[in-house]
């Protein structure tokens, strides 16, 4: 079974979420602190936990301002606090067809309630009249007692008439025990919710974190008095996951006949864990059996003591497990936890995950979002809060739900309070609720808008014009191109690219870079050396062009890039640009060429632009490489050519 849509009521700050949606693989509520997103999860938890720990009380639980008028709102009936709706897979309906008759759901669709009564109900629509036609046509029965039986709609019915029968036949007690079997009560409904296995709810918290020391003696006491505390739940999985429990464990005389078993789940969960904690890939975790010292502190004074410790395998030092960043034993704890209960509900789990990575950095944090796509939403449904814009799915914003404590002011300046509501979008009014979703989505856009996955980083906007018109032109010639995956981008001048770099490195980005001089050069190769570029990713156009120093103007060589500017600028005659000296770059040429104009006294050129040449050639590259298309222009365009190749080497395949 699949959760489609849920919808909390009369549950603390929820007196009415609105029915809500939620994506199949991983939903993420959006909301600022105190609007309902942890009641939302305790609600969703207390439908099916996977401890039993949880029920609903209405003395305790019931929004606070009715609660003296509980029995008066609802009539003495137990109030409903949360309705689900579920979509069977494709197994429970193959189980289905074949047990009652494909004929037998009007609706793959399931509602599941829960009241505070703690009595869960089902709602199925089925077809009975069609059920009791496929048991009938598939009973081992004779013609006559098919006959007796045909008239019946309900299975109830239909057992009562095979009871009636007069003569009894093999055919007609297996047909009884079939019914007897199949359908608890002679009820339809229950026959198919028999078949039907919703998932368990885990709940997980910052308050379900393993602690670094535990009393044996006293978790041992909470266990048998089943007052187990949410530090404890892991514990408890941590020694199922290495066959043994927690009376075992305290009571061993040799404690290395248990740590080889230990020391290789440290292994499992560390390895697990170390392929999404990019903060420090050399951490080991560690275990210890002591026996308790009289200084320490209550309740590790006495008796003995199961010690975890985290192995810092750089600075060759172990620390305490408590000691370490609460992210890193956030994730462990978790690991540990749902990696025994997985096993014990043989998958069948759906995660609640209440503000999950809270203490971890941003760029944990995406790795942490990593690990849900790639590791728990292949099996399980994962539904988590959070109000930080790195816990955001950027890339899906259509799986964001917003959660706000609603609260609207009428004409006389008068609150009603609606409680918390839950966004079937990601549309909100309230700008603290739609705060992390413009920080993630500003974060995404700024991450693409600027830069691909391959990046050509350039000087300024006209290198990319004449580079993006040069590989056409090559292209219409079928000759070595662009390779269209990469995206050039201006960088605004190479002393910005480590801060590119430091900007936008986070999306992992194969970059490379088109330097103009030498000067730049050396620039570069300083940001190399650091390991901020890789090797092989400098190009310096004077490399090209031939001299050395040059810009992409350059390479374009003096015919063709004279014919532009004479042919933008409309310059004829004397105001005409003509050929530079050799190995001068030819901008500052132009450059100096239209101030000498501009002293004249019948001036008429205007102010140069370098940017405009490159737009007119975008417009007018066709027409300008016909007429100049001999030997000074393939000689430019085996030097595009050349850069062309070589930046395409990069790229993977």
């Amino acid at each position: 079974m699949k959760l489609v849509r849920a919808r909390i009521q009369n549950f603390r700050s929820v007196e009415d979420s609105g029915e809500f949606s939620l994506d199949e693989h991983i939903t993420c509520l959006v909301g600022k602190n105190e609007s309902g997103k942890t009641t939302l999860l305790t609600a969703l938890y207390r439908l099916n936990p996977i401890f039993n720990d949880a029920h609903f009380d209405w003395q305790k639980d019931y929004p606070r301002r009715h609660v003296s008028d509980y029995e008066i709102r609802h009539e003495g009936d137990d109030a409903n606090v949360i309705t689900t709706w579920w979509a069977i897979d494709s197994t429970e309906k193959q189980a289905i067809n074949d047990m009652f008759g494909a004929g037998a759901l009007e609706s793959e669709e399931i509602v599941v309630q829960k009241n505070y009564g703690n009595r869960t109900g089902w709602t199925v629509r089925f077809d009975e009249a069609a059920i009791v036609q496929y048991l009938i046509d598939s009973g081992d029965l004779h013609d006559d007692e098919k006959a007796h039986l045909g008239a019946s709609r309900t299975v109830a019915e239909l057992k009562a008439k095979t009871e009636s029968l007069h003569e009894s036949s093999p055919g007609r007690w297996r047909f009884i025990q079939r019914i007897d079997r199949d359908f608890p009560e002679a009820s339809a409904s229950q026959g198919i919710v028999r078949l039907l296995a919703m998932p368990r709810f885990m709940l997980f918290s910052q308050y379900q974190r393993m602690q670094g020391q535990v009393s044996l003696e006293q978790i041992q006491e909470r266990k048998s008095s089943n007052t187990l505390e949410p530090a404890d739940h892991v514990f408890v999985a941590l020694c199922d996951m290495v066959s043994t429990t927690v009376e075992q464990v305290a009571s061993i005389q040799d404690f290395e006949s248990l740590v080889s078993r230990f020391e290789s789940v440290s292994n499992k969960i560390s390895a697990e864990m170390l392929r999404y904690w990019s903060q420090n890939k050399f951490l080991k975790v560690v275990f210890r059996l002591d026996h308790a010292l009289p200084g320490d502190p209550p309740p590790f004074n006495s008796g003995r003591i199961f010690r975890t410790r985290i192995l810092n395998q750089l600075h060759d030092v172990t620390v305490p497990f408590d000691n370490r960043s609460t992210g890193f034993v956030w994730f462990f704890s978790f690991l540990v936890l749902f990696s025994q209960l997985k096993k014990q509900s043989q998958g069948k789990v759906i995660l609640l995950l209440d503000e999950p990575g809270l203490s971890l950095h941003g760029k944990a944090q995406a790795d942490l979002l990593r690990y849900f796509k790639e590791r728990l939403a292949p099996d399980h449904q994962v539904i988590y809060t959070t109000h930080s814009p790195f816990m955001v799915p950027a890339d899906n914003l259509l799986s964001v739900r917003t959660v706000e404590d609603v609260i609207v002011y009428h004409e006389n300046d008068k609150p009603e309070v609606q409680g918390t509501k839950v966004g079937g979008d990601v549309l909100s009014t309230d700008q603290d609720t739609l705060f992390p979703l413009q920080s993630a989505l500003g974060y995404e856009i700024t991450q693409t808008l600027f830069a691909g996955e391959h990046t050509l980083l350039v000087k300024r906007p006209s290198d990319l014009l004449y580079l993006r018109a040069i590989s056409e032109v090559l292209r219409s010639h079928k000759r070595i191109s662009l390779d269209p995956r990469w995206t050039i981008c201006p960088a605004g001048g190479m002393e910005n690219v480590s801060a590119f770099m430091s900007l936008f490195g986070g999306n992992r980005l194969h970059v490379a870079v088109l330097t103009d001089y030498a000067a730049d050069h050396e620039k570069l190769e300083d940001l190399r050396r650091w390991k901020i570029l890789r090797d092989g990713h400098i190009f310096a156009m004077g490399t090209y062009a031939g001299q050395p120093e040059a810009e992409v103007e350059d390479m374009l060589g003096a015919g063709l890039y004279l014919e532009i500017v004479n042919a933008c600028y409309g310059l004829k005659g004397k105001q005409a640009l003509t050929a530079p000296p050799m190995n001068s770059r030819i901008v500052p040429y132009a450059e100096e060429h239209f101030m000498a104009q501009q002293g004249t006294v019948l001036n008429t050129v205007p102010e140069f632009d370098r940017y405009v040449p490159s737009i007119y050639f975008t417009e007018h590259q066709s027409e300008i490489i016909k007429k100049l298309f001999g030997a000074d222009l393939k000689v430019t365009l085996t030097r595009f050519e050349q850069l062309f190749g070589e930046l395409n080497a990069l790229l993977p395949g």
